[in-house]
């Protein structure tokens, strides 16, 4: 009787707010990978100066820094739903002063600091509630594919996005901006039209600075109480040092074999086309193996494969160095963030991200800054061998640590969220 009762589960691409969600999600991001490469354009346009394009990006990191854990508590006191529309409606009518400002004439330097600075607010916040709010969307079965075809679309976007930017900001300097500030707004109606609530129980307590040093706090405190997630976060954001340094480090090393700058840019989508094939095997990954077993060995293929990257004799090479290298880092974090969304608890779910985020983003931005003193002083090759001994060193550190080896992914076939470690924590009072 109960099989001819019980409703089996739908597939996660017929689920109609799942699809909402990631529809927004694409037009948005389409949006950002458009005005990311515009920004610095304009820019240095205005000013002819790479300095103040290079700040300019900088300041949205800093932003991130600085808000990151602030953002994790808001979300999980206010509505993230409509925060998450808001925020998109906030970021739409800012980015569209742009062309606004330059139609009439009079834009500048102080303008776009403004808006990179409050839009960087304002996607701080978006991002944590965009994801806490995904377990109540799918299922835990699903997490691993939904975060999978996230991966996918963001690396499929990052694949084709610089040459589109490229074309739009040719046509006119201000079409990015433009098309930016439409992505946002059709997000939000996106948003609007999901009929899911975004979350379970949300604080009633008055927001003040207190209260929100306290939310954060505790929501720190039960990131640390818990074991697997901790010690993966941690070795997450010592590998974001050397994920941060990459990217200059792969321009100098091509430089160095006299590629042009179209074949640089081959080496970068060879990299984003790694990274898309690895966000499309995550989620059978990670539904087959233990998550130690897989953080364990994805780390020792991170830190084998790195050193190719020195002794590449031809540019051609260093693109084959950059496809295998970059088909691991999705499968290791689509592992990390499917266990950690599926075990938060609901209440903490933003507080925890945003933590973790800050931890890794930090990671990336330190190892992006030193990265150019670094080469300056080793040289680029010597570099890349000592990052490897980094890698290396992470991923001894996961080996011998108990905790990760012995780590347990949820039961992804019925959804249950049963990890092996530290999931007592979950039902500390808030």
């Amino acid at each position: 009787m109960d099989n001819l009762t019980s409703t089996p589960p739908r597939p996660l691409w017929r689920q109609h707010d799942f699809r909402l969600l990631i529809g927004g999600r694409l037009v948005s991001q389409l949006g950002d990978s458009l005005q990311f490469l515009a920004l610095p354009l304009l820019v240095i346009a205005l000013t002819g100066s790479s300095t103040q394009a290079g700040v300019l990006l900088g300041s949205q990191t800093v932003v991130y820094l600085v808000f990151g854990p602030v953002a994790g508590a808001l979300v999980d006191r206010w509505d993230r739903k409509a925060t998450m529309i808001w925020c998109e409606i906030g970021r739409g009518v800012l980015t569209a002063t742009i062309p606004v400002a330059a139609a009439l004439g009079v834009l500048g330097m102080p303008q776009l600091y403004a808006v990179a600075v409050l839009n960087g607010v304002l996607s701080t916040v978006f991002g944590a509630a965009n994801s806490s709010a995904l377990p109540n969307i799918v299922t835990t079965s699903d997490l691993p594919s939904a975060l999978g075809a996230a991966g996918a679309m963001s690396n499929a976007l990052r694949i084709v996005g610089g040459s589109v930017a490229g074309v739009a900001f040719a046509v006119s300097r201000m079409l990015p901006f433009a098309f930016n500030a439409v992505s946002f707004l059709a997000s939000a109606a996106f948003l609007r039209s999901i009929r899911t609530d975004f979350q379970q129980v949300r604080a009633t307590t008055p927001t003040s600075p207190r209260a929100l040093v306290i939310d954060i706090g505790r929501g720190l405190a039960w990131l640390w109480h818990n074991p697997v997630i901790r010690t993966l976060a941690l070795l997450d954001a010592a590998d974001s040092l050397r994920y941060g340094a990459g990217y200059l480090l792969i321009v100098m090393l091509a430089r160095g074999l006299h590629a042009n700058p179209t074949q640089v840019g081959m080496v970068f989508t060879a990299a984003g086309a790694g990274a898309l094939l690895g966000s499309l095997l995550a989620p059978s990954l990670t539904r087959r193996f233990p998550l130690g077993a897989l953080s364990v060995t994805m780390l020792w293929v991170e830190a084998m494969a790195f050193p190719f990257y020195a002794v590449a004799p031809t540019w051609w090479l260093l693109l084959v160095v950059a496809f295998v290298e970059s088909v691991v880092s999705p499968v290791y974090s689509i592992a990390l963030d499917s266990y950690r969304l599926a075990v938060t608890p609901d209440a903490l779910r933003g507080r925890v991200t945003s933590a973790i985020d800050t931890l890794t983003t930090g990671g990336a931005a330190i190892g992006t800054m030193a990265s150019g003193a670094l080469i300056a002083l080793l040289g680029a090759p010597a570099l890349t061998v000592l990052l490897a001994g980094w890698l290396t060193l992470l991923a001894l550190v996961a080996t011998l640590s108990k905790t990760v080896r012995t780590a347990s992914a949820t039961d992804w076939s019925d959804g249950s969220a049963q990890p092996t470690q530290g999931h007592d924590e979950g039902s500390r009072p808030l």
